[in-house]
């Protein structure tokens, strides 16, 4: 087993976050001006400190990270892991929220599916290739359209106000889908019949197309092959002092899913709750200062019994 963590006698780094990197999923941490990258994989073995207080982490641009000129504290439990300042100069918020009209990239529209008839709509900067697919979780997708930022904007505001995809899903919604992955001929056919239709709908649009783009899976690639675990623990929040250790499993996008004593459900961890926080060694020792909430799958509905 290999372990993501600074040496015993370096001093502590500030993690930054877990991205996606020509497919690889890839923590990152800051020690002082250097950035750290770990490639993240199953087996990994992981024991981290955490200490406080969580500092805001910055701006990520395509000329790469530029820490908070305030070194600004940020809440402690949120998954918000930037300051207002820099929130208001990070790109892909500006993005987010119709800020930027047009940057002159080129940028695809997708299709991102998470569970039967859990189906998002949106675009993504054509130079990041699948990053963001793989970091939202999505378990397959496709590209359907590419153009100008206003074109696949209009594109998508089209598809979602018919309907047929959402612009946003909520992470609960997106971890519950888990539970109840379908096999890869129905998932497949799901998708590509919603391109289908997206594709008519989108006809005349100032786009170009993209009928025959792959259908890409994640399901194998994210360990979902099975579900998710039945029962696990969601960390909810993080501390100064917290102790986190164990050895992950394949990462679902942004979460870590983390086995610790060999009796207790596992950990899941999204890495937005860790960002701003500083991580020292810890060596094996048992989780502390974590919140936590027990998440159960539902149960199947009874059978109905039979009238005659």
């Amino acid at each position: 087993m290999t372990t993501i963590g600074p040496a015993r006698s370096a001093p502590a780094w500030t993690a930054t976050g877990l991205r996606w990197q020509d497919g690889r999923p890839v923590l990152t941490a800051l020690n002082g001006a250097h950035e750290h990258r770990r490639t993240v994989t199953a087996g990994t073995s992981i024991g981290w400190q955490i200490g406080g207080p969580r500092r805001c982490a910055g701006v990520r641009t395509a000329g790469g990270h530029h820490p908070c000129p305030y070194d600004a504290a940020v809440e402690p439990s949120g998954r918000a892991s930037q300051c207002p300042s820099c929130q208001g100069a990070d790109p892909g918020l500006m993005l987010a929220r119709d800020q930027i009209l047009d940057d002159g990239r080129t940028y695809r529209l997708y299709l991102a599916w998470f569970g039967t008839g859990v189906v998002k709509v949106g675009l993504t900067a054509e130079q990041r290739g699948t990053a963001r697919l793989l970091e939202q979780g999505a378990l397959g997708y496709t590209f359907v359209g590419r153009g100008s930022l206003p074109g696949v904007r209009r594109a998508e505001l089209t598809v979602a106000q018919a309907g047929l995809a959402r612009e946003r899903l909520t992470t609960r919604t997106k971890t519950a889908c888990w539970w109840g992955v379908p096999d890869a001929g129905p998932r497949q056919r799901e998708l590509s019949e919603l391109r289908t239709s997206v594709l008519r709908l989108l006809t005349g649009h100032a786009i170009e197309l993209l009928p025959d783009g792959p259908l890409a899976d994640h399901v194998g690639l994210f360990g979902l092959a099975a579900g998710a675990p039945p029962l696990y623990r969601e960390v909810t929040a993080l501390s100064d002092g917290a102790t986190l250790s164990g050895v992950l499993r394949a990462p679902v996008g942004r979460h870590l899913l983390i086995d610790t004593e060999p009796a207790e459900p596992p950990l899941l961890l999204d890495t937005r709750l860790l960002t701003g926080w500083t991580l020292a060694p810890a060596g094996p020792a048992p989780c502390t200062g974590l919140g936590l909430a027990l998440r159960r799958r539902p149960a199947e509905p009874a059978a109905q019994e039979s009238l005659f």
